[in-house]
């Protein structure tokens, strides 16, 4: 096991049963109820945008401002590039889409109820 004991805090940082650990509650990152709790805050508005930067020219379309948490923003994102046809993934709270979707996706997620902002 390593501890951080540069912080001041001396928290279990890493076990070599359960991995990374949580440094709030100190449950592996798996089991983790902290950061769970705060994927589920919003924003308010859901926002769509596209996103050029640090990506070598190529258009990622982001949502972000979801209230839902990893598991049912992970099929939300699956359900939306299916319907954009392309790949994508779920980082920190944020659905990328690969490409330029803005306008289908705010489409379908206001089909979906949600109130979107481009």
């Amino acid at each position: 096991m390593k501890t951080n004991k540069g912080a001041g805090q001396g928290g279990l940082v890493y076990s070599t049963e359960h991995g990374k650990m949580c440094s709030v509650c100190a449950k592996p990152l798996t089991a983790c109820v902290c950061r769970q709790a705060k994927a589920v805050v919003g924003e308010g508005a859901i926002r769509v945008r596209l996103e050029t930067k640090g990506r070598k020219g190529k258009g990622v379309t982001l949502i972000t401002g979801l209230p839902l948490e990893l598991a049912e923003l992970t099929q939300l994102s699956k359900q939306l590039k299916q319907k954009c046809g392309s790949g994508g993934t779920v980082k920190a709270g944020v659905i990328e889409v690969q490409g330029d979707h803005c306008e289908s996706l705010a489409e379908a997620l206001n089909k979906l109820g949600w109130n979107v902002k481009k």
